[in-house]
Protein backbone atom coordinates (compact mmCIF):
# COMPACT_ATOMS: atom_id res chain seq x y z
CA UNK A 1 0.00 0.00 0.00
CA UNK A 2 1.02 4.06 -0.80
CA UNK A 3 -0.15 7.05 0.44
CA UNK A 4 -2.53 6.95 -2.29
CA UNK A 5 -4.37 4.58 -0.62
CA UNK A 6 -5.03 6.49 2.08
CA UNK A 7 -6.82 9.37 1.08
CA UNK A 8 -7.63 11.22 4.17
CA UNK A 9 -3.97 11.41 5.15
CA UNK A 10 -2.74 12.38 1.68
CA UNK A 11 -5.06 15.29 1.97
CA UNK A 12 -3.38 16.09 5.57
CA UNK A 13 0.16 15.87 4.04
CA UNK A 14 -0.39 17.59 0.59
CA UNK A 15 -1.91 20.67 2.22
CA UNK A 16 0.82 20.37 4.79
CA UNK A 17 3.27 20.59 2.51
CA UNK A 18 2.17 23.25 -0.01
CA UNK A 19 1.45 25.32 2.84
CA UNK A 20 4.98 24.69 3.74
CA UNK A 21 6.33 25.68 0.15
CA UNK A 22 4.38 29.03 -0.04
CA UNK A 23 5.37 29.88 3.50
CA UNK A 24 9.03 29.06 1.90
CA UNK A 25 8.32 31.22 -1.11
CA UNK A 26 7.53 34.22 1.12
CA UNK A 27 10.48 34.05 3.05
CA UNK A 28 12.69 33.87 -0.16
CA UNK A 29 11.49 36.75 -1.16
CA UNK A 30 11.82 39.13 1.86
CA UNK A 31 15.78 37.47 1.92
CA UNK A 32 15.85 38.56 -1.55
CA UNK A 33 14.01 41.56 -1.37
CA UNK A 34 11.45 40.44 -3.80
CA UNK A 35 10.54 41.56 -7.06
CA UNK A 36 11.07 44.61 -9.23
CA UNK A 37 8.37 46.48 -10.84
CA UNK A 38 9.73 46.28 -13.70
CA UNK A 39 10.18 41.86 -13.30
CA UNK A 40 6.57 41.26 -11.89
CA UNK A 41 4.89 40.72 -15.56
CA UNK A 42 7.75 38.04 -16.66
CA UNK A 43 7.38 36.43 -13.32
CA UNK A 44 3.58 36.56 -13.54
CA UNK A 45 3.73 34.37 -16.97
CA UNK A 46 5.89 31.81 -15.35
CA UNK A 47 3.58 31.66 -12.57
CA UNK A 48 0.22 31.49 -14.37
CA UNK A 49 2.03 29.21 -16.97
CA UNK A 50 2.96 26.86 -13.96
CA UNK A 51 -0.59 26.94 -12.15
CA UNK A 52 -2.14 26.40 -15.94
CA UNK A 53 0.29 23.06 -16.75
CA UNK A 54 -0.39 21.75 -13.12
CA UNK A 55 -4.34 22.31 -13.69
CA UNK A 56 -4.28 20.13 -17.14
CA UNK A 57 -2.87 17.34 -15.30
CA UNK A 58 -5.03 17.39 -12.27
CA UNK A 59 -7.91 17.39 -15.01
CA UNK A 60 -5.93 14.30 -17.20
CA UNK A 61 -5.20 12.91 -13.70
CA UNK A 62 -9.18 13.19 -12.33
CA UNK A 63 -10.23 11.66 -15.92
CA UNK A 64 -7.86 8.52 -15.36
CA UNK A 65 -9.48 8.18 -12.01
CA UNK A 66 -13.26 8.51 -13.28
CA UNK A 67 -12.74 6.36 -15.96
CA UNK A 68 -11.15 3.50 -13.79
CA UNK A 69 -13.91 3.60 -11.19
CA UNK A 70 -15.97 3.00 -14.09
CA UNK A 71 -14.97 0.56 -15.58
CA UNK A 72 -14.79 -0.87 -11.94
CA UNK A 73 -18.35 -0.92 -11.80
CA UNK A 74 -18.72 -2.21 -15.67
CA UNK A 75 -17.17 -5.09 -14.38
CA UNK A 76 -18.85 -5.64 -11.11
CA UNK A 77 -22.16 -5.43 -13.43
CA UNK A 78 -20.48 -8.14 -15.52
CA UNK A 79 -19.88 -10.47 -13.57
CA UNK A 80 -23.24 -10.35 -11.68
CA UNK A 81 -24.71 -11.45 -15.27
CA UNK A 82 -22.36 -14.08 -16.28
CA UNK A 83 -22.76 -15.81 -13.07
CA UNK A 84 -26.50 -15.34 -12.96
CA UNK A 85 -26.73 -16.42 -16.50
CA UNK A 86 -24.53 -19.84 -15.80
CA UNK A 87 -26.48 -19.94 -12.98
CA UNK A 88 -29.37 -20.60 -15.33
CA UNK A 89 -27.38 -22.70 -17.78
CA UNK A 90 -26.84 -25.44 -14.83
CA UNK A 91 -30.40 -26.82 -16.27
CA UNK A 92 -28.60 -28.07 -19.45
CA UNK A 93 -26.84 -30.57 -17.16
CA UNK A 94 -27.34 -33.75 -15.82
CA UNK A 95 -29.32 -33.25 -12.73
CA UNK A 96 -26.66 -34.31 -10.46
CA UNK A 97 -24.62 -31.79 -11.87
CA UNK A 98 -26.71 -29.28 -12.36
CA UNK A 99 -27.56 -29.01 -7.95
CA UNK A 100 -23.71 -29.06 -7.56
CA UNK A 101 -23.21 -26.29 -10.00
CA UNK A 102 -25.72 -24.41 -8.07
CA UNK A 103 -24.15 -24.94 -4.92
CA UNK A 104 -21.09 -23.76 -5.73
CA UNK A 105 -22.37 -20.73 -7.79
CA UNK A 106 -23.67 -19.90 -4.54
CA UNK A 107 -20.45 -20.01 -2.59
CA UNK A 108 -18.89 -18.14 -5.40
CA UNK A 109 -21.10 -15.32 -5.92
CA UNK A 110 -20.94 -14.98 -1.98
CA UNK A 111 -17.00 -14.91 -2.22
CA UNK A 112 -16.93 -12.06 -4.60
CA UNK A 113 -19.68 -9.87 -2.80
CA UNK A 114 -16.85 -9.96 0.07
CA UNK A 115 -14.25 -9.16 -2.22
CA UNK A 116 -16.12 -5.74 -3.20
CA UNK A 117 -16.96 -5.62 0.68
CA UNK A 118 -13.83 -6.27 2.13
CA UNK A 119 -12.11 -3.72 4.10
CA UNK A 120 -8.57 -2.99 3.44
CA UNK A 121 -6.71 -5.17 4.74
CA UNK A 122 -4.41 -7.63 2.92
CA UNK A 123 -4.46 -10.88 5.04
CA UNK A 124 -8.31 -10.72 4.94
CA UNK A 125 -8.26 -10.00 0.60
CA UNK A 126 -5.52 -12.46 0.01
CA UNK A 127 -8.25 -15.30 2.14
CA UNK A 128 -10.68 -14.35 -0.20
CA UNK A 129 -8.39 -14.58 -3.32
CA UNK A 130 -7.51 -18.11 -1.93
CA UNK A 131 -10.67 -18.79 -1.36
CA UNK A 132 -12.13 -17.81 -5.26
CA UNK A 133 -9.27 -19.39 -6.63
CA UNK A 134 -10.14 -22.97 -4.86
CA UNK A 135 -14.05 -22.66 -6.03
CA UNK A 136 -12.88 -21.52 -9.59
CA UNK A 137 -11.28 -25.05 -9.98
CA UNK A 138 -14.16 -26.63 -8.52
CA UNK A 139 -16.66 -24.86 -10.67
CA UNK A 140 -14.43 -26.06 -13.78
CA UNK A 141 -14.50 -29.92 -12.40
CA UNK A 142 -18.27 -29.45 -12.36
CA UNK A 143 -19.14 -28.42 -15.37
CA UNK A 144 -16.00 -30.76 -17.27
CA UNK A 145 -17.43 -34.37 -16.70
CA UNK A 146 -21.16 -33.47 -17.95
CA UNK A 147 -19.16 -31.59 -20.93
CA UNK A 148 -16.57 -34.66 -21.96
CA UNK A 149 -19.52 -37.35 -21.23
CA UNK A 150 -21.74 -35.74 -23.65
CA UNK A 151 -20.12 -33.09 -26.00
CA UNK A 152 -23.10 -31.24 -27.15
CA UNK A 153 -23.92 -27.95 -28.74
CA UNK A 154 -25.63 -28.16 -25.49
CA UNK A 155 -23.76 -28.65 -23.12
CA UNK A 156 -21.27 -26.32 -24.99
CA UNK A 157 -23.13 -23.29 -23.63
CA UNK A 158 -22.89 -24.58 -19.90
CA UNK A 159 -18.86 -24.60 -20.65
CA UNK A 160 -18.89 -21.20 -22.53
CA UNK A 161 -20.74 -19.80 -19.72
CA UNK A 162 -18.36 -21.04 -16.97
CA UNK A 163 -15.73 -19.57 -18.85
CA UNK A 164 -17.53 -16.32 -18.67
CA UNK A 165 -18.07 -16.81 -14.93
CA UNK A 166 -13.81 -17.04 -14.89
CA UNK A 167 -12.86 -14.85 -17.16
CA UNK A 168 -15.31 -11.59 -15.47
CA UNK A 169 -13.05 -12.18 -12.29
CA UNK A 170 -10.04 -11.77 -14.29
CA UNK A 171 -10.96 -8.58 -15.98
CA UNK A 172 -12.38 -7.36 -12.49
CA UNK A 173 -8.86 -8.10 -10.55
CA UNK A 174 -7.09 -6.98 -13.41
CA UNK A 175 -9.25 -3.28 -13.44
CA UNK A 176 -8.85 -2.85 -9.63
CA UNK A 177 -5.02 -3.00 -10.43
CA UNK A 178 -4.83 -0.70 -12.98
CA UNK A 179 -4.39 2.68 -10.92
CA UNK A 180 -2.89 6.03 -12.11
CA UNK A 181 1.26 5.99 -12.28
CA UNK A 182 3.32 6.69 -9.55
CA UNK A 183 4.94 9.05 -12.30
CA UNK A 184 1.85 11.35 -12.59
CA UNK A 185 1.37 11.81 -8.58
CA UNK A 186 4.76 12.46 -8.55
CA UNK A 187 4.27 15.24 -11.17
CA UNK A 188 1.72 16.64 -10.04
CA UNK A 189 3.27 16.86 -6.28
CA UNK A 190 6.43 18.75 -7.64
CA UNK A 191 4.62 21.19 -10.08
CA UNK A 192 2.28 21.73 -7.42
CA UNK A 193 5.05 22.43 -4.68
CA UNK A 194 6.71 25.02 -7.05
CA UNK A 195 3.90 26.99 -7.64
CA UNK A 196 2.72 27.37 -4.39
CA UNK A 197 6.82 28.60 -3.77
CA UNK A 198 6.35 31.13 -6.85
CA UNK A 199 2.92 32.19 -5.76
CA UNK A 200 4.74 32.95 -1.91
CA UNK A 201 7.48 34.43 -3.79
CA UNK A 202 5.65 36.63 -6.03
CA UNK A 203 2.69 38.06 -3.22
CA UNK A 204 3.52 41.89 -2.89
CA UNK A 205 2.78 41.89 1.01
CA UNK A 206 2.70 38.05 2.21
CA UNK A 207 1.88 38.88 5.82
CA UNK A 208 -0.84 41.14 5.25
CA UNK A 209 -2.37 38.39 2.97
CA UNK A 210 -1.74 35.39 4.93
CA UNK A 211 -5.34 33.84 3.55
CA UNK A 212 -3.86 33.47 0.48
CA UNK A 213 -1.77 31.25 1.40
CA UNK A 214 -4.06 28.87 2.26
CA UNK A 215 -6.40 29.16 -0.30
CA UNK A 216 -4.29 27.52 -3.24
CA UNK A 217 -3.01 24.94 -0.99
CA UNK A 218 -6.24 23.91 0.08
CA UNK A 219 -7.97 23.62 -3.37
CA UNK A 220 -4.92 21.36 -4.48
CA UNK A 221 -5.19 19.16 -1.31
CA UNK A 222 -8.52 18.51 -2.48
CA UNK A 223 -7.90 17.82 -5.83
CA UNK A 224 -5.41 15.60 -5.10
CA UNK A 225 -8.19 13.92 -2.08
CA UNK A 226 -10.59 13.40 -4.81
CA UNK A 227 -7.79 11.81 -7.32
CA UNK A 228 -6.72 9.48 -4.97
CA UNK A 229 -10.38 8.48 -3.44
CA UNK A 230 -11.90 7.87 -6.87
CA UNK A 231 -8.38 6.09 -7.57
CA UNK A 232 -8.53 3.87 -4.42
CA UNK A 233 -10.62 0.46 -4.57
CA UNK A 234 -10.92 0.54 -0.86
CA UNK A 235 -8.99 2.92 0.88
CA UNK A 236 -11.32 5.87 -0.36
CA UNK A 237 -14.95 6.95 0.43
CA UNK A 238 -15.75 6.33 -3.01
CA UNK A 239 -16.28 2.80 -3.27
CA UNK A 240 -18.04 0.22 -5.40
CA UNK A 241 -21.55 -1.39 -4.01
CA UNK A 242 -22.10 -4.62 -5.26
CA UNK A 243 -25.23 -4.15 -5.62
CA UNK A 244 -25.78 -6.44 -8.96
CA UNK A 245 -24.39 -9.08 -7.32
CA UNK A 246 -26.00 -8.79 -4.27
CA UNK A 247 -29.50 -8.25 -6.17
CA UNK A 248 -28.60 -11.93 -7.88
CA UNK A 249 -27.98 -13.50 -4.33
CA UNK A 250 -31.06 -12.42 -3.30
CA UNK A 251 -32.73 -13.98 -6.69
CA UNK A 252 -30.58 -17.38 -5.96
CA UNK A 253 -31.50 -17.11 -2.96
CA UNK A 254 -35.16 -16.30 -2.09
Amino acid sequence: MTLMDFPIILFVVAFSVLWLAARCGAALRRHRQGLKEAERDDFGLILGSTLTLLALIIGFSFSMAISRYDQRKSYEEAEANAIGTEYLRADLLPVDDAAKLRTLLGKYLEQRILFYEAPRSQMVVEAINVRTVQLQDELWSAVRPAASAQPTPITALAVAGMNDVLNSQGYTQAAWWNRIPPAAWILMFQIAIFGNILLGYYLHDPDAKKVLFLILPLILAISFFLIADLDSPRGGLIRIHPQNLISLSGSMHP
